[in-house]
């Protein structure tokens, strides 16, 4: 894939979710299970005050992130989506959930794209990134995870995405995994330097 197809439109999430109750298997694959599990373990702080999930979906991560901010703002393009992420997270006032296709406005420590940046065409990709770098406080968390294997409706793949990231001025590298099958990637908002989880803790 060239990485520049165009993003693919909201009818297309409409007709995912209007098609399956579970579309992409997060609510019952333990594939799906453990990745949230790697996730909230690469998270280099065990609290965040203020928290973005853009692409939420039914809010299956949202549900487990919750409990380490004090407000998570959660996102998606889709109704039924929100729909089932705010039913979902109807337990946490501290939560908020959007239907919209832009980025939520404010100020960050914690933004979590999780499989969603390789729907994005190439220019929408760019400014995407761009907006997370920006809404970002100086030192915040971007986590980033996408599935790497072939995926022919996608307009680019996950591993592009993931090499592109790594590029986007203003982050440094905190943490990163690799599999066969997604890429996990942390970040820090620079300046200040981006810190390990033992440096963060005073730990040498």
């Amino acid at each position: 894939m060239s990485g520049d197809a165009a993003s693919l439109p909201r009818a297309h999430f409409d007709d995912l979710w209007a098609g399956e109750q579970d579309p992409w298997g997060l609510e019952s694959s333990w594939y799906e299970d453990r990745k949230r599990a790697l996730v909230l373990a690469a998270l280099p702080e065990a609290e965040y005050r203020r928290a973005a999930e853009p692409g939420c979906a039914g809010g299956a991560l949202s549900v487990l992130l919750a409990p380490r901010c004090a407000e998570l703002v959660c996102t998606d393009v889709s109704d039924t989506a929100v729909e089932r992420a705010r039913s979902r997270l109807a337990g946490f006032d501290h939560v908020r959930v959007e239907r919209t296709d832009a980025f939520p406005p404010g100020r960050f420590d914690l933004v979590v794209v999780s499989e969603l940046a390789y729907y994005f065409g190439r220019a929408d990709r760019e400014r995407f990134w761009a907006t997370v770098v920006d809404a970002l406080e100086p030192g915040g968390t971007l986590v980033a995870v996408h599935w790497v294997r072939e995926a022919p409706e996608y307009p680019v793949d996950g591993g592009r995405v993931h090499d592109e990231l790594a590029v986007v001025p203003g982050l440094g590298r905190v943490a990163e995994h690799r599999e066969d099958d997604f890429r996990l990637d942390v970040y820090a908002r620079v300046p200040p330097s981006a810190r390990s989880v033992a440096q963060r803790v005073g730990l040498r």
